[in-house]
Formats: C-alpha cells, sequence, structure tokens
C-alpha cells in the first residue's frame, strides 16, 4: 500500500523541541517533492515548509522561519521536521504530503499534493 506516515507529534511545553518524520511506505521518495502542512482548530490548513525531491529547494512559512527546519534522507526514505522554539500558536494536527509531478521544485499550496498522511497532533503548552 501506497502511503506517507507522520511520525513523532506530542505535547510539549513552550520554547521546547520535537521532530516530525514523514516515512514513506511502498513507493520512494526519490522524485517527490514534500510539504508539511498544519490544521489548528476552526483554521484552514496552512503550509509550513516543503522541500523538493534533491533537497535543493526549501521554502518556509513566515511565522516559522528561524525556528524550523525541513530536511530529508532519501537513503531512509524519510523527511523530518524539526521545530525548536515552539509556541502554542503552532499547536496543530501536522501533515506530511507527497507531489510526484514537479518534484523538482516545490510549494506550500495544499493543492499542489496527491498524496497525504494521516497527521500527527502536535499540542505546545505549559
Amino acid at each position: 500500500q501506497l502511503q506517507l506516515v507522520e511520525s513523532g507529534g506530542g505535547l510539549v511545553q513552550p520554547g521546547g523541541s520535537l521532530r516530525l518524520s514523514c516515512a514513506a511506505s511502498g513507493f520512494t521518495l526519490d522524485y517527490v517533492a514534500i510539504g508539511w502542512f498544519r490544521q489548528a482548530p476552526g483554521k484552514e490548513r496552512e503550509g509550513v515548509a516543503c522541500i523538493s525531491n534533491s533537497g535543493g529547494k526549501i521554502y518556509y512559512v513566515d511565522s516559522v522561519k528561524g525556528r524550523f527546519s525541513i530536511s530529508r534522507d532519501n537513503a531512509k526514505n524519510t523527511v523530518y521536521l524539526q521545530m525548536n522554539s515552539l509556541k502554542p500558536e503552532d499547536t496543530a494536527v501536522y501533515y506530511c504530503a507527497g507531489d510526484s509531478l514537479l518534484y523538482r521544485d516545490c510549494a506550500l499550496s495544499y493543492s499542489r499534493y496527491n498524496r497525504w498522511g494521516q497527521g500527527t497532533q502536535v499540542t505546545v503548552s505549559s
């Protein structure tokens, strides 16, 4: 079965860190760009970060620049989102998504992506 599986979410205090993982099952990420998105209750889904298939193109939404870092290890078929200096407003369900068509670049638009994981909850609270 072709799927993306997120892991690494949880409860963390403000200022803390988490590392999310997005692992591909049943297919290779070598020709797939990956985006991380989040959705808080009552809010629209928001693009957080994305990375092209080679890792040469990376983009972040302004609210996470300098705090979050996206990376990938194609040998492990996994993409990571390192989240530091977490704030309560980062609380959301985080999803990873794959774009297997325009994979040499990436974008923070969810319409670009054709395969989605099930999401992992991140809660930032004291």
